[in-house]
């Protein structure tokens, strides 16, 4: 398997889960009547806010860090990412006792580059822009001579993505539908090879903002967007697709459908008030759209992906203020 070019199979998922396996949490599978009354189907939530690092990023980076060989982890690690790639990258990188450096925008929450450092990475700062942080990448490789660990656009990472829903599926079997966020797309490219490899006839759905509906509208029109520069508090979800994972989700996801950030928090409010879990907007994301577009899933049962939990709890005030007396 290469790490930029050559697509992951079904094959590639059960490789990447045995080896993930002595280093990732088997996430619960919660289920919440409230939400399911709420929402008007049977809601079967992937806990990734309870993965190692706080998201489920972490499997990709394992996966991705434990494929290197010696010779690799002496050059060191380079990644690029808006935190918990971050986060998962440098954990897995300690892990393995390589050095590893990470691009990050310097919009990232303070949390999650406190995580990083936490786990023993160099940051290296640029702009928010795809551009920028591909610009960065590029130098610090230049200069380093490092393994390129991306967070979307790497064979190896979207098939460590997928063993979330090979567990998903065999905790909930028979699932009518899996939603995943979207951003630079390995997430769900990885939930839509796994569920597909278990289930042809499973509909597979993104959630993406509209402040950030790149996804949405690349596969709308055939085209893969660049360039873009996003708005949404959903930082996990500001990424583009890669040339990897546009291919893979044309021809494995039903659609990508869109909420609003306010949408993004009220998810996240109903996870914390309900269920008693801790999710960041951009994990929220996919029950924010579920609730948006009832009617596509009216008694359905349907797979929720939480992808991670690493909220700024200084920021929680001003989040849910924005829903003012809807909250």
């Amino acid at each position: 398997m290469t790490h930029a070019d050559t697509p992951p199979g079904f094959t590639d998922i059960l490789a990447a889960a045995a080896r993930i396996a002595p280093h990732a949490h088997a996430t619960p599978v919660l289920r919440s009547r409230a939400l399911d009354a709420i929402a008007g189907c049977e809601l079967h939530f992937k806990c990734e806010n309870l993965q190692r690092a706080g998201a489920f990023k972490f499997r990709g980076a394992c996966n991705a860090v434990f494929s290197l060989d010696e010779a690799a982890l002496a050059r060191g690690i380079v990644t690029q990412s808006s935190g918990n790639h971050g986060a998962a990258v440098a954990l897995a990188g300690r892990l393995r006792d390589a050095r590893v450096t990470v691009v990050a925008p310097r919009s990232t929450p303070k949390v999650k580059l406190a995580a990083i450092e936490g786990y023993g990475a160099r940051i290296v700062p640029c702009d928010t822009t795809q551009a920028a942080r591909d610009a960065a990448t590029a130098q610090v490789l230049a200069e380093t001579g490092g393994e390129l660990v991306h967070p979307f656009n790497d064979a190896r990472v979207i098939a460590g993505q997928g063993t979330a829903t090979l567990e998903l599926l065999s905790a909930s079997p028979g699932l009518d539908a899996v939603v995943a966020p979207v951003s630079g797309g390995g997430l769900l490219s990885g939930t839509a090879i796994a569920a597909h490899g278990i289930d042809p006839g499973i509909e597979v759905f993104g959630a993406e903002p509209t402040g950030a509906c790149d996804a949405h509208d690349s596969l709308a029109s055939g085209t893969r967007i660049t360039g873009r520069v996003p708005d949404t508090v959903c930082d996990g979800l500001r990424a583009e697709l890669g040339t990897l994972t546009f291919p893979i989700l044309r021809e494995h996801v039903r659609e990508v459908l869109l909420a609003d950030d306010a949408a993004a928090v009220e998810a996240m409010r109903l996870l914390w008030t309900r269920m008693k879990l801790v999710v960041e907007p951009s994990g929220a994301m996919p029950l924010a759209v579920v609730l948006a577009h009832r009617e596509r899933f009216a008694g359905r049962r349907v797979g929720i992906i939480l992808s991670g939990g690493n909220v700024d709890p200084d920021a929680l005030p001003s989040l849910f203020a924005t829903l003012g007396d809807a909250a």
